[in-house]
């Protein structure tokens, strides 16, 4: 593991895997980190070099001001510049895909192939956003202790979350209110995703409790290059780590395909 400063001064927390295969970019969902990816480097780490990154306010990667996905993006970049990787392939579960899909629009010519897990091209739905706003007014005022239960519940479904709730419980209230706020805030790419060309895979979870299946279905239409919609059946918000097994396959296909580029 490691650490580097890019994008005006922001330091990132990220491990390079190693590996002589085409570079493929991990990242991780909201209130994750890293370690979220071990089952895809056990995987498929040996045929390809995979990099992961701890985005802004999650694991060792500071967010000491405000930020959106666009800033993480360049984050992102500034990551693949520093290992000297020019092209790389990106993988995103969730709040991961958010900022996959902004590496693609900001430089479409340095992604090979982009794809996202759990995730949305659109921005916040009204009432979700004020049900979030309502769990940072009880995070601030109780700590996490009470809800990360029910957050383990909502992301993850059935898995066996204690070291993820271990983790939340030392999340301070003020990152966790700077961390939600960039997501309830962010904006929708859904209007630019016409604009993305390169391969992309969608894949979504029968049960996953944040977002329908009509996100997926949305962000499949607006893609020119998406392959048919994957759903995994019963699979979770964070279906790349909960149901690993079922999504491998798609993904192994799909980056043996199109990793390298063209």
């Amino acid at each position: 593991m490691a650490t580097v400063t890019v994008n005006g001064g922001q330091q990132v927390h990220f491990v390079d895997y190693g590996g002589d295969g085409p570079a493929v970019l991990l990242l991780h969902s909201f209130m994750m980190d890293i370690d979220m990816w071990e089952p895809q480097v056990e995987s498929f780490g040996a045929d390809y070099r995979l990099i992961a990154i701890d985005e802004r306010g999650h694991g060792g990667t500071p967010a000491d001001d405000d930020f959106d996905y666009w800033d993480v993006a360049r984050d992102a970049f500034g990551v693949l510049d520093h290992l000297g990787i020019e092209r790389a392939a990106v993988i995103g579960t969730s709040q991961g895909g958010f900022i996959a899909l902004r590496m693609a629009l900001l430089a479409p010519e340095r992604v090979t192939a982009l794809a996202v897990l759990g995730t949305s091209a659109e921005r916040e739905a009204e009432g979700t956003a004020t049900v979030y706003r309502h769990l940072i007014a009880a995070w601030l005022e109780a700590g996490p202790e009470p809800l990360v239960d029910g957050i383990a519940t909502f992301c993850l479904g059935d898995y066996e979350a204690s070291a993820w709730k271990t983790k939340w419980l030392k999340l301070p209230g003020e990152k966790f209110q700077r961390i939600m706020e960039t997501l309830v805030s962010r904006d929708s790419v859904l209007e630019r995703a016409g604009e993305i060309q390169v391969p992309a895979l969608v894949l979504h979870g029968s049960g996953d409790n944040e977002y329908p299946m009509a996100r997926a279905e949305s962000l499949v239409a607006a893609l020119p290059n998406a392959e048919p919609l994957v759903t995994v059946v019963s699979g979770a918000h964070f279906l790349s780590l909960t149901h690993a097994s079922d999504v491998q396959p798609h993904l192994k296909k799909f980056l043996e395909a199109h990793a390298a580029g063209k």
